[in-house]
């Protein structure tokens, strides 16, 4: 007789295993016991008949003999990898014991729950000499995934149990099955499916190959919410994590369904209602039905609202003797009478913590009770502040740099250790430590408790950033073409805090190589001291049609050293010097006639700024400086004033005032606010000169890209413009050219300025975030003004009629007429034009005949005429010089793509003055901004 049992059957080269489930027979026979007599213990003798007659009593079904055996021998075969005492513990055999079919078919049982062998037979059962024949589960040779697009091999393999060389058996399969579905789920693909197939190799080894198609992402159909009556289903679902799939969230990321967001929806209503006074708001249910074809879920909320409540009397009640309790419940924010608002408490909550622990109070337990009145629809709040010790701060940790020296760290401190602890101080130590830049974002402070209830630790547990830049870039700017930039940049040099920097810049119109070195602390003293050499070529240009042309070429060569020193925790002065040459320079090929700069072909105020000067300039600002971050503040705000005075030797003097400031708020959901203004004015010390401002053009404020969004480079303020005329004077054809790119655009700069700015960063999800999109919108507004009107450069005649009143073209342009232009040698003697003869047309400085230089005598009768070569009119105009604000709006992202960083802004301008270049796009790579 043999007991016998299999999970794997024949198999052909591939098998199917349907679902999650492996096919499989399972089956058990029993042959027919032979016939044994009974013991006679067991015989029974014949029942006496009764005297009367009786009932006859019910059948009885006979009991099943259990035969009972011996084992006489035990082995097992078919094994393979496994020992044969190795299957024997998994079972209850043992030679020399009794056993019954019932053991043999639980000794099947227990090695196949093993799940190492696929095939178990017993045989020998009639005998007592047990054989275990066994056929072993196979080894799995490769794990295959097929049509896994959207998750990559390695995120399925680090969930996946099933591993090389590891035994097959279908319950991994069907656990890996259900771990590679949840994936799936996790990105919100619930249509997905996952086969499982299984190839049989030689040597008992088998292919699992998982077939897996992905489906669409399941997204949110539709959001309904049944119960709400004081708000509609648009301002809740807007108070949502998730949002339904349509064109207006096309790109967010939070149209698929997710469990988790689910309960997180769940969460912001509550708070939402919260904040609006509804203290007994609750979601009854929540239920996210998949739609048939596993493509949508559509979610219904069921919410009671209750009613609202106010604040009722709120109170303040404080263990600790320091404090007053009506002069703090007079300072809180909240009051009796207003809606109750639960974000407030907790507002308050923090409030009343800071307070106590700006006494030195660490851990002061403030707890809000509520006094809750259905009647009156009130919430009476008491915030009672528990008894607590003052608190000194026993030590301070820092743990985590490696680079960093301890004291880089420690003088941003604004306490010490042995002080009394002090919320505010901590928190500000905390934002100086983050504008180091050095270390993790959001860095805090952690408070632990010290070795006695009035001792603290504060630990800065640091994790240091790489703070060596090398940068080389290529990438192309609107403003300057094609940039090539190197450098290399180290802001913690020797982990010091020191900043040393070098750099080299090149593009078609400026190129720069600068060399820097800034000491925080000089000889650990509170005094910023650092210095920069540099070298500066700048070439002015405007645009003649599509053509953009040089105007002028500024070389500055110099140096700066800057001190700062702190007046107190906000207050900074700061200190400058500034020596440089400036050699400014025109191209004579294209400005200049017979060695001297043309007016003409230049613009005097172009002639006037050529020259070599040296510039001697100090300077000095006062600085209040309360950002959280210097990097990417978020809130707190900054303020610098400073004049320079240049005149200290040198050819250059002018006295010189800028001030700017800045201010940043968080506004809550990741959006960040910020106000930015600043203005400057600068005034000659030099004789003034007819026609001209005294300030040089070189030294004057210029305003546009990339300052002022929405303005082309230097495309607001004072500017000449000439304006050619086509057609002719005396024909009555003469008119202005119409195409604003043919007219001639000189940007003057200007002596005073000022720019303001408001903008609000838009917060994107995680993924964006990491990619470094930090996209904003803004309103702009700013001008550019003050400089003296500048002379023309030639007076042009303007056409008369027969009775002398001036005349003017059909456009209302003044009608002018040529300039006569005599032409001189190099000598300065006036060129005449031979009228006849054999030299009829050369050019000669004899009124009467030819000679071939001033020097030799005139020989000839001819007559001549004075060489004159007119210059065709021209209009010039001088615009831009108005202080009424220009105004743009628009929106822009920064992104620290792999290039280098990009800005990209879209401005429209609102107001402008005429003359002035406006630009709807800007952009910029590979450069700082």
């Amino acid at each position: 007789m043999t007991i016998k049992a299999n999970h794997f059957g024949a198999r052909a080269t591939a098998m199917l295993l349907a679902g999650t489930m492996l096919s499989g027979l399972a089956h058990a026979q029993t042959a027919p016991a032979p016939t044994v007599p009974a013991p006679a213990s067991q015989t029974a003798a014949p029942a006496p008949q009764a005297a009367a007659p009786q009932a006859a009593a019910p059948a009885i079904a006979p009991v099943p003999v259990q035969l009972v055996r011996t084992i006489r021998s035990l082995r097992v075969e078919g094994a393979q990898r496994l020992e044969p005492e190795t299957v024997l513990s998994y079972t209850r055999l043992r030679t020399g014991d009794t056993y019954t079919n019932e053991t043999v078919d639980q000794a099947i049982k227990d090695l196949l729950a093993s799940e190492l062998l696929a095939d178990v037979a017993i045989e020998g059962v009639e005998t007592g000499d047990l054989v275990i024949r066994i056929r072993e589960n196979p080894v799995i040779n490769r794990v295959i995934y097929e049509g896994n697009k959207r998750l990559k091999q390695d995120k399925i393999s680090k969930e996946v149990k099933l591993a090389p060389r590891q035994i097959f058996t279908r319950t991994a399969v069907r656990a890996d099955v259900a771990r590679i579905i949840e994936l799936y789920r996790r990105q919100g693909r619930f249509a997905a499916n996952v086969e499982p197939k299984m190839v049989s190799l030689d040597q008992n080894r088998v292919d699992v190959v998982f077939e897996i198609t992905e489906g669409p992402k399941s997204k949110v159909r539709q959001i309904n919410i049944i119960g709400n009556e004081v708000f509609s289903d648009g301002k809740l679902r807007g108070e949502m994590a998730t949002k339904t799939a349509s064109l207006m969230h096309l790109m967010s990321s939070n149209t698929s369904y997710d469990q988790d967001r689910l309960a997180y929806d769940q969460q912001k209503l509550r708070q939402f209602y919260l904040t609006e006074g509804y203290a007994d708001f609750r979601v009854i249910s929540a239920v996210a039905e998949l739609t048939p074809d596993k493509k949508d879920f559509i979610i219904t909320y069921v919410v009671e609202e209750g009613p609202r409540y106010k604040f009722g009397p709120v109170t303040v009640d404080s263990a600790i003797r320091d404090f007053d309790d009506k002069r703090l419940a007079t300072a809180l924010s909240i009051k009796e009478g207003q809606w109750y608002n639960a974000k407030a408490v907790e507002d308050t909550v923090e409030q009343l913590s800071e307070t106590a622990g700006a006494f030195g109070y660490a851990f002061a337990d403030v707890r809000p009770d509520f006094q809750r009145d259905r009647e009156a629809l009130t919430m009476s709040m008491n915030f009672h502040i528990g008894e607590s010790n003052r608190t000194y701060i026993e030590r301070i940790d820092i743990t985590g740099n490696r680079q960093t020296q301890d004291k880089v760290i420690r003088r941003e401190f604004r306490v010490a250790e042995g002080d009394a602890f002090n919320t505010f101080l901590v928190k500000r130590s905390q934002d100086r430590i983050n504008s180091l830049g050095y270390f993790q974002d959001k860095f805090e402070i952690e408070r632990k408790e010290g070795s006695a209830p009035d001792r603290i630790v504060l630990a800065a547990n640091v994790e240091e950033r790489p703070n060596g830049e090398l940068t080389l870039s290529a990438g192309f700017s609107s403003l300057e073409r094609f940039i090539l930039q190197a450098s290399i940049r180290q802001r913690n040099f020797r982990g010091m805090g020191q900043t040393v920097s070098a750099s080299v810049d090149y593009s078609s119109y400026s190129k720069s190589v600068e060399l820097g070195f800034t000491e925080p602390y000089l000889f650990d003293t509170n005094i910023a001291l650092g210095g920069t050499l540099f070298r500066q070529d700048y070439n002015a240009f405007n645009y003649i049609g599509s053509d953009r042309s040089t105007t002028y070429s500024q070389v500055a060569t110099g140096g700066q050293l800057v001190a700062g020193l702190p007046l107190t925790e906000y207050w900074t002065l700061s200190a400058r010097y500034t020596l440089r040459q400036d050699n400014v320079t025109l191209d004579k090929s294209s400005f200049y006639t017979n060695g001297a700069c043309d007016p003409l072909k230049a613009g005097r105020y172009y002639c006037e700024a050529v020259g070599n000067r040296i510039t001697s300039l100090v300077g000095v600002s006062m600085i209040y400086d309360s950002l959280n971050s210097r990097l990417r503040p978020t809130r707190g705000q900054r303020l610098s004033v400073g004049g320079d005075f240049a005149g200290l030797g040198g050819e250059v003097r002018y006295l010189r005032a800028r001030a700017e400031g800045a201010k940043y708020w968080n506004v809550g959901s990741g959006f960040i606010a910020s106000l930015t203004a600043e203005g400057g004015y600068i005034h000659s010390l030099e004789k003034r000169r007819e026609g001209s401002d005294p300030v040089r053009i070189t030294d004057r404020f210029y305003l546009g890209e990339p300052q002022f969004r929405g303005f082309d480079i230097r495309g607001v303020g004072p500017r000449v413009q000439r304006i050619a005329y086509t057609g002719d004077a005396l024909a009555g054809t003469q008119a202005l050219i119409t195409d604003r790119d043919q007219i001639i655009d000189d940007a003057l700069g200007g002596k005073a300025y000022y720019l303001a700015k408001a903008e609000l960063e838009i917060p994107l999800g995680a993924g964006a975030a990491e990619m470094g999109l930090r996209p904003s919108i803004f309103v702009m507004a700013g001008s550019l003004f003050g400089i003296t009107r500048p002379g023309k450069t030639i007076e042009f005649t303007q056409a008369t009629d027969s009775a002398g009143k001036l005349l003017f073209n059909q456009d209302g342009s003044p009608t002018l007429l040529p300039k006569d232009n005599f032409i001189k040698d190099a000598s300065g003697n006036q060129l005449f034009v031979v009228g006849s003869g054999d030299h009829t047309g050369s050019l000669t400085t004899c009124t009467v005949g030819y000679s071939a230089s001033a020097s030799a005598p005139c020989v000839g009768t001819s007559i001549n005429t004075i060489y004159n070569v007119p210059t065709a009119p021209f209009l010039e105009r001088f615009v831009g010089d108005s202080a009424r604000p220009r105004v743009s709006v628009g929106f822009g992202v920064n992104w620290n793509s792999p290039f280098g960083p990009l800005r990209i802004d879209v401005a429209k301008v609102l107001l402008h003055e005429k003359g002035d270049d406006t630009k709807l796009v800007t952009f910029n790579v590979g450069t700082q901004f």
